[in-house]
């Protein structure tokens, strides 16, 4: 058990992880164009290509640096209901985590292996037995809470996160899904690790203790 629990998110100005999503836009257009305003750091990225079989080329540097060292840290990853349900028709066949994935949920369901080593596994008995079978999973290596908003959230308020890396984005949602609404305040205490801005983003990086 010698990984740590982290979580690694791209976020507004303003401290949101997602736009909101709206009545009026039923197709999600304006959504996914904010979604890629956040995210736009990412894509360009030599190692973002490579993981999604884009072809060769792309950028390096040190966000692709950090990109690569995410997801080489990670052995395994929990992630929410929600999360896994709007990635399950996103994601392509290869899905991009090629370590086992533990997903939160109520319903009862067969593990479902995809090409390139992702596996996720269905957890309907809460946040801990899922972590508890990511850690056992993982090794040695780190296990990554992927998301989304409300199951980072459990994690943090449980007191189940040792360290997190926000890569704070030059853009402004004004609402949507804010990562730290409803944190147990009282109880999380934390600590600057490191703070490296590049050209598109900061990456903020922060142990988390009990307060």
């Amino acid at each position: 058990m010698a990984g740590k629990v982290f979580f690694s998110v791209s976020m507004s100005l303003d401290g949101f992880i997602a736009p909101e999503e709206r009545e009026d836009d039923p197709d999600q257009q304006r959504w996914t164009a904010q979604w890629m305003e956040l995210q736009q750091w990412i894509f360009p990225l030599r190692f973002f290509r490579e993981n999604l079989k884009l072809g060769e080329g792309g950028e390096e540097g040190r966000d692709n640096d950090i990109a690569r060292e995410t997801y080489e840290r990670t052995g395994a990853s929990v992630m929410g209901k929600r999360m896994f349900e709007l990635g399950e028709k996103a994601w392509p066949p290869e899905a991009p985590f090629h370590t086992p994935v533990f997903v939160v949920t109520h319903e009862k369901r067969d593990s479902w292996e995809r090409p390139g080593g992702t596996v996720f596994h269905f957890v309907n008995d809460g946040i801990e037995s899922a972590l508890d079978q990511a850690r056992a999973a993982a090794g040695d290596r780190d296990v990554r809470i992927a998301g989304g908003g409300t199951a980072i959230l459990e994690y943090v308020n449980a007191g189940l996160v040792d360290e997190f890396t926000l890569a704070l984005a030059p853009v402004l949602f004004g609402s949507g899904t804010s990562l730290f609404a409803g944190v147990d305040a009282g109880r999380v205490a934390l600590e600057q690790v490191r703070a490296e801005p590049t050209q598109r983003v900061t990456h903020l990086t922060y142990g988390v203790h009990k307060r």
